[in-house]
Order: C-alpha cells, then sequence, then structure tokens
C-alpha cells in the first residue's frame, strides 16, 4: 500500500510557526472512521466492546475520540486507571489487565470499578487478602504455552512469555472464584502481537471459544465475556496490506456461532483490547533535518530522538519515511537518519533509500499514533515533545504541551539544587 502523510508540507510550514519541531501529529478523521469500521465489524454481538489499550498512546483527548464509539479503556497501572476513572469511564468500562500487580493497584482498581484481569493463580488468594472479598466480576488471563501457529507460520510463542494462567491453572482458576462466590466470569489471551493478517483473531477465537465450552462441562462455569485482547496489526512496510477488520469481524462471528452456539453459549460478549490497530496509523513524528554527516556513510541529524520514538531503536522496527513536499522525487540517495543521542541506535532508518534531503527538510515518520509518545523517556536529559491534533476541519489543537527542564527537574524541587538551576 502506498504510504502517504495526512499533512502537507505547505500544513506544515504553518504549524511550525506555533509548534516547533519534532512533534506528533494525529490525524482526528482517519481515527473517526477506523472506530465507526470496528464497532460496525463487531455489531452483531450484542454485548461487544472494544477496551482501547491505554498503554498504546495515553493522551485523553484522543480517548475521549474512541470514547464517542462506545470505547472502554483497557490499563495496565495505576496512572492509567486513574486517567480512565478521571475521563468519566464508569463501572464496566474499564479493564484491569496487570502483572506482578502491588496490592495498592489492585485496590485502586476494585475502588473505580475497573474489571480486573488475573494474570495468575496465587493473584486469586492475593486479590482477596488485599481487598477482603473477591468482585463479582474476575477475569482470567490465559496462555496455553507452546507456540501459536496459523496454517504452517509461527506467529509467537507464548511459552515464552511470563504473562496468564497454563491451561490447567485455567480449570482450577475457575473453580476457585466459583467456589468463592465470584458470579460473573471472563476470560482474556493475548498470543500473538501486530500480526498483519485477516485469519489472526479467527484463530484465536476458535482456540477460546472451545476452551469455554470445556469451562462449562468441567467446571460448571458459563462465560460471560471473552476478550480477544489486542494483536491485530497495522501494516509499517508499504508492500504489506492493511487488515480488513469488516472481514475480520465477520470470521470471528462464523466461529462464534459454529463452537459457541452450538453449546449454548450463544450470549458471551466479545471484548476487544486495541491498541495499535486504533491509533497506529493515525499519528506521525514530524522532525527536522538540521544536520549532515559524510563519514563512513552519509547521514542526516535531525531534531528527534528516540526519546519521541523508541521502537526503531529498541527492537529495530522499521517506520515508514516521507520528505515532506518530496513525496514524488526519486529516492536515490542513502541515508541513516539519525537523533542526538548518545546512542548508536538511536536511528530512525538505516541505509534508506530517500530523495535528496536539504537542511530544514520536514522528516515525516509515519505510523508513530501508538507505542510512539508513550514509549518515550528521559535518557541524556531530553525532553518529550508535543502532541497535535490535526481536526477533521483542518485546524491544529494542542493536545499535550512540550516538556520543559522545569519538568524534567521537578522531583528535585525538596533539595537546594533545584533553586540553583536555571529554569527561568
Amino acid at each position: 500500500m502506498e504510504k502517504t502523510p495526512f499533512v502537507t508540507k505547505e500544513q506544515l510550514d504553518e504549524i511550525v510557526k506555533k509548534y516547533p519541531t519534532p512533534f506528533h501529529i494525529y490525524d482526528e478523521k482517519g481515527i473517526r472512521e477506523n472506530a465507526k469500521a470496528l464497532k460496525e465489524a463487531f455489531a452483531w454481538n450484542k454485548g461487544y466492546k472494544e477496551f482501547f489499550a491505554v498503554k498504546a498512546t495515553p493522551n485523553p483527548f484522543l480517548i475521549d475520540i474512541l470514547k464517542e464509539y462506545g470505547c472502554g479503556t483497557d490499563c495496565s497501572s495505576m496512572t492509567e486507571l486513574m486517567l480512565s476513572h478521571a475521563m468519566g469511564f464508569k463501572q464496566g468500562e474499564i479493564m484491569f489487565s496487570s502483572n506482578e500487580t502491588p496490592a495498592s493497584e489492585y485496590a485502586y482498581a476494585d475502588k473505580v470499578n475497573a474489571i480486573i484481569n488475573l494474570d495468575d493463580i496465587t493473584h486469586i488468594e492475593y486479590l482477596e487478602k488485599t481487598l477482603g472479598r473477591l468482585p463479582e466480576t474476575l477475569s482470567i488471563r490465559y496462555n496455553p504455552g507452546g507456540v501459536f501457529k496459523i496454517s504452517n507460520s509461527i506467529m509467537d510463542n507464548p511459552g515464552d512469555a511470563k504473562y496468564g494462567f497454563t491451561t490447567e491453572q485455567l480449570f482450577e482458576g475457575y473453580k476457585i472464584l466459583k467456589e468463592k462466590g465470584v458470579k460473573r466470569f471472563g476470560m482474556h489471551a493475548f498470543l500473538a502481537s501486530n500480526t498483519v493478517t485477516n485469519d489472526y483473531y479467527p484463530t484465536l477465537a476458535k482456540v477460546l471459544f472451545e476452551t469455554a465450552v470445556q469451562i462449562k462441562e468441567k467446571v460448571g462455569v458459563s462465560l460471560s465475556f471473552i476478550n480477544l485482547s489486542g494483536g491485530i496489526g497495522i501494516p509499517y512496510r508499504p508492500d504489506q496490506e492493511p487488515n480488513d477488520i469488516r472481514l475480520i469481524g465477520q470470521k470471528v462471528k462464523e466461529v462464534y456461532d459454529e463452537v459457541l452456539v452450538p453449546a449454548g453459549l450463544g450470549d458471551v460478549a466479545i471484548y476487544t483490547e486495541l491498541g495499535r490497530f486504533m491509533m497506529g496509523p493515525y499519528g506521525h513524528l514530524v522532525t527536522t533535518a538540521i544536520h549532515e554527516k559524510h563519514t563512513h556513510k552519509e547521514y542526516i541529524g535531525c531534531d528527534a530522538c528516540a526519546v519521541n520514538l523508541m521502537r526503531p531503536a529498541m527492537y529495530g522496527a522499521y517506520h515508514h519515511i516521507t520528505i515532506a513536499g518530496k513525496e514524488h522525487e526519486v529516492c536515490d540517495h542513502k541515508y541513516d537518519i539519525v537523533g542526538s543521542l548518545c546512542e548508536n541506535n538511536d536511528k530512525f532508518a538505516i541505509d534508506r533509500m530517500l530523495p535528496k534531503i536539504d537542511l530544514g527538510d520536514y522528516i515525516v515518520i509515519h505510523d508513530t499514533g501508538a507505542h510512539g509518545y508513550s514509549m518515550g523517556y528521559n535518557y541524556n536529559g531530553k525532553l518529550k515533545s508535543a502532541e497535535l491534533l490535526l481536526k477533521e476541519d483542518g485546524s491544529i489543537q494542542l493536545i499535550r504541551r512540550a516538556e520543559t527542564p522545569k519538568d524534567y527537574f521537578a522531583t528535585l524541587d525538596c533539595f537546594d539544587i533545584y533553586n540553583k538551576l536555571d529554569l527561568d
């Protein structure tokens, strides 16, 4: 598929007059269209709900857009729970999926009426001791182990993941929860990440649906919901085709009708927890070429770094790059696009064929709408950039200001050194 920025050079020329690069910018129109498509894809399931993975893009302005389409939130920490609560998400609209969870976070999750998704069988006792009881609704995260395959292709290796109950623990867990008075049960599984195939969700669904039937037969527990979690990916590379969410929804329905309905489980609600799919394609990191270096390789230095987008440095992940205003020029120059960190892996692209880059050019890095800003850190004392929203009417809204040195040094404000800093 062709990778075209949703913002033009002319628009960027105007934006930078008020908001200098680097910044993350998001496409409201794209987010809305995608959320609508997902809702329609699973409309056949009466209880369906998307719990947006806050970790992907924890910005309240963006989450508010998804809320308009009936989305809840999936949280993995205290602060994500706090944000969801502050935004007005109610009982049944917050999922808390965490691991190695402190007691204080379980207590807060209960306080804000989040659905708790247990990661380990020992957490049943831990949660009960923490709360003095068990909630009426609880979910269990399932990890069947081994490798997860679609046809003959290995998608991921759940057996090597730290998450979830084993199959034996799963049945024992539901038995314990039932005996302790839990009234509403759910199951959750995440077996592969960033799949670009329409078959992942249906294949996963069949595994979970068949397991749900076994739970009913062996334990006498009928699940109220099955959470397919995340895993639906996006095409980071131009030679990849995007997933067809409507086709995925139809295929899940076929498996639902085949497995659950005949077993008397035709009222089970389907949940999803998508992050990358919901936001990834609708965000760009925009940075400016500020240096060029001609040594053993050709380098373009920009004013962004891994603080703004960690995935290439951390995973070697590919992110497509467009030089704004040069979209149709020949890619006949080979560059490493690099940031300023004192780390040699601080590279957005290695040996990437691009048009000739001139100092001052805007470098648009695609598909940063999820796990972009949120994975940022402050190594080398670098500060995180602003977040902007390109509204449907073409206007620009600031949705998070850029960090300042005051933010960086804030946790020293109780010491004398703070007052000696040049923060004005």
